[in-house]
C-alpha cells in the first residue's frame, strides 16, 4: 500500500488555513501524525478517509486518485475517528453485524466468521454477548478498532486513540496496533500524545499550523534534541524562576527540593546534568525552535 500527497491545502469559508501545501509518502506500517491542537491533523484525516474535499492539491492511493476513485478507496478504509460512537442498544456481536453489512458484506455465514475473527484479535470475544454501553473506556476503543477492521482494510486512520485511557489499556491498544500492522498495511495514527508515536510508529510527520515541519524517524527527531535536554537539581525559589523560564518536561519533588528536566541550549547558573533526550523532549525543542523563528 502507498498513499501519495502533493501541494494538498484546504481552506475553510471563514478563512482558515488548516493546511498549506502539503507534500507527502505514507508507506506499509504505522505512521505517526504528530502536532499540537489546531496543526491540521484532523482535517488531513478527514480528507484521506473522503468525509472531505481538499482545497487544492492531489491524494492518490495505490495510484489511484482520491477524488475519481472515491468509492474504491472506501473499500480500502477503515477509520476511527476520536468520537467514536455506537449504538448502545446492541450487543457487541450485534453492532459489529452492523457494522458489517454497512461495509458490504452480505452473506451472514461469512460475516459471522469475521465478527467472530476479529472479536478474538481485539481481545474482546468473551465480551460478545455483552451491551456495547457496559464496556470499559478501553474496550469501547477495542469495538472502534474492530468496526474498523471487520471488512479487512489494506489503510486503517485513527485519530487520538488512547485518550482518555488508563496505563495499562494504553499499553495494550498499543501492542494491538504493533500486531495489526504486519504485511500489507498502512496504519495512520494522529495524537498529540508524544509516548503513541514513540512505541509504535517507524515513520512520522510533525505538522504545525497546517505545514510540515518534519518528516523522518522518531529515532531521526530525537537525535535534533541531543545536547538539549537536562536535569536540574533545584530548591524552591529556582524552581519557580526555571517554570518562568525555561519550557519544563517535568517535576518531581524530592529530599533536596526538585528535579526538574527541561528542553534548552544551556541551564544557565542552574544545576544541570545533561540527559539522553526522549522524543517528548525532542517534540519541545523542535516546538520551541519553530516558535522562536
Amino acid at each position: 500500500m502507498e498513499i501519495n500527497i502533493e501541494k494538498l491545502s484546504k481552506v475553510y469559508p471563514n478563512g482558515n488555513r488548516a493546511l498549506n501545501d502539503l507534500n507527502l509518502e505514507i508507506g506499509n506500517g504505522i505512521f505517526g501524525l504528530l502536532g499540537p491542537n489546531g496543526a491540521g491533523k484532523s482535517s488531513l484525516m478527514r480528507i484521506l478517509v473522503t468525509l472531505m474535499k481538499p482545497s487544492s492539491g492531489k491524494v492518490t492511493i495505490n495510484g489511484m486518485d482520491l477524488q475519481k476513485h472515491r468509492r474504491e478507496i472506501r473499500s480500502l478504509l477503515g477509520y476511527l475517528p476520536q468520537d467514536f460512537r455506537f449504538f448502545p442498544k446492541l450487543r457487541t456481536s450485534e453492532f459489529l453485524d452492523y457494522m458489517a453489512r454497512l461495509s458490504g458484506m452480505k452473506n451472514r455465514k461469512q460475516r459471522n466468521l469475521a465478527i467472530d475473527e476479529i472479536l478474538e484479535e481485539v481481545g474482546l470475544f468473551e465480551a460478545r454477548d455483552r451491551m456495547a454501553s457496559k464496556l470499559s473506556g478501553g474496550m469501547k476503543r477495542r469495538l472502534g478498532i474492530a468496526q474498523a477492521l471487520i471488512h479487512k482494510p489494506g489503510i486503517l486512520v485513527i485519530d487520538e486513540p488512547t485518550t482518555g485511557l488508563d496505563p495499562e489499556e494504553r499499553i495494550k491498544f498499543r501492542n494491538l496496533l504493533s500486531e495489526i500492522s504486519t504485511g500489507e498495511v498502512i496504519i495512520i495514527l494522529s495524537t498529540h500524545i508524544v509516548g503513541d508515536i514513540s512505541s509504535t510508529c517507524n515513520a512520522m510527520t510533525l505538522l504545525n499550523r497546517g505545514e510540515i515541519a518534519f518528516t523522518g524517524s522518531p529515532a531521526e527527531l530525537v537525535d535534533k534534541a541531543r545536547g538539549n535536554a537536562w536535569l536540574i537539581r533545584a530548591n524552591d525559589q529556582e524552581y519557580h524562576e526555571i517554570n518562568e523560564k525555561l519550557p519544563v518536561i517535568s517535576t518531581v519533588p524530592s529530599e533536596e527540593g526538585w528535579e526538574i528536566q527541561v528542553v534548552c541550549n544551556d541551564p544557565g547558573k542552574y544545576r544541570g546534568e545533561a540527559m539522553e533526550p526522549t522524543l517528548e523532549h525532542a517534540y519541545v525543542h523542535f516546538m520551541e525552535n519553530l516558535v522562536k523563528q
